[in-house]
């Protein structure tokens, strides 16, 4: 099957906002951009074949609304579109095997910076093996660029940062690759993260210079720049910028976040029961930033 990039779309307006960033990535990437919408039903004794054409008339107009918003936003963008009467997690975790990466919205909260996210937004995200992309329903496509920096015609002239965040314990390759070619394919400079906090011990005598933490720091700054050493020469035309931090991993990550176009986490899939869990990090990630966030998935 053809790589694609694939929304799943619902009729709604966070879903709506995910396809227009979709389809972006999709003409970034020089992909076809696969549209699916994904309903369970199983009729009641009684229920009338009516009732079964109203759900499939249902299905085919969230269909419609998100390839008009696609055309309208990106008419150059190479469109396809499924429906399936399946349960949504399963048949969207399904036809995902077939993309490179899956993008589904997120409710937004009002007046707060956040994602409300579904339990089909989070049932995709712990169990795909593929990145997904969590969009929230205001998210347009100013919203990653830079303003205007003295263009006398008011035009918009960059991308905000990428934000990758790094736990040095399990970096993960494929999460920091694909936080690259996100900057790479935007122009953007990329934002690497890491934070730290001090364990606490029982430390004995002669024992506390382990928590010296201008050692401590300096230590994690070379690691992390070793961590990231094979990327640079790899992507030589992306800026990157390396901050380690002593700070809890989740503030520090929302806070790196603020204004970004992307946020890129990972998700550990290795000694992970079928069924899986997303971490405490990534879990913060996507009910707190308020920008698109991606889930790697990582061994």
């Amino acid at each position: 099957m053809l790589a694609s990039i694939m929304a799943g779309v619902d009729g709604s307006p966070e879903s709506l906002a995910a396809a227009e960033w979709a389809a972006r990535e999709a003409l970034r990437r020089g992909l076809p951009l696969r549209l699916v919408h994904a309903w369970d039903w199983h009729p009641r004794r009684g229920e009338r074949e009516a009732d079964s054409a109203t759900r499939r008339c249902l299905a085919r107009r969230a269909l419609r609304q998100a390839e008009e918003r696609v055309r309208a936003a990106c008419p150059d963008v190479r469109l396809y579109d499924d429906q399936v009467e399946e349960p949504a997690i399963p048949a969207l975790l399904k036809l995902a095997e077939g993309a490179e990466l899956v993008v589904l919205g997120s409710r937004g909260l009002t007046g707060v910076a956040g994602f409300l996210v579904g339990s089909v937004a989070q049932g995709v995200v712990a169990r795909a093996t593929v990145p997904v992309v969590l969009v929230r329903a205001g998210e347009a496509a100013a919203d990653g660029q830079l303003p205007n920096l003295g263009d006398s015609a008011g035009r918009r002239t960059g991308y905000r940062d990428v934000v990758l965040a790094v736990d040095l314990d399990a970096p993960g390759d494929e999460v920091i690759e694909f936080a690259f070619e996100a900057a790479r394919l935007r122009g953007a400079r990329l934002r690497v993260v890491h934070a730290w906090q001090t364990p606490v011990l029982g430390l004995g005598p002669g024992e506390v210079d382990l928590l010296d933490d201008p050692r401590r720091a300096e230590e994690r700054r070379a690691a992390l720049t070793g961590a990231l050493r094979l990327w640079r020469d790899k992507y030589p035309g992306v800026e990157v910028v390396e901050t380690v931090t002593k700070d809890r991993p989740r503030t520090a990550l929302i806070r790196a976040a603020c204004g970004a176009s992307l946020l890129v986490v990972g998700r550990r899939t290795a000694d992970r029961p079928v069924g899986r869990r997303i971490g405490p990090v990534t879990h913060a990630a996507i009910h707190d930033v308020d920008c698109p966030v991606a889930v790697v998935p990582h061994s």
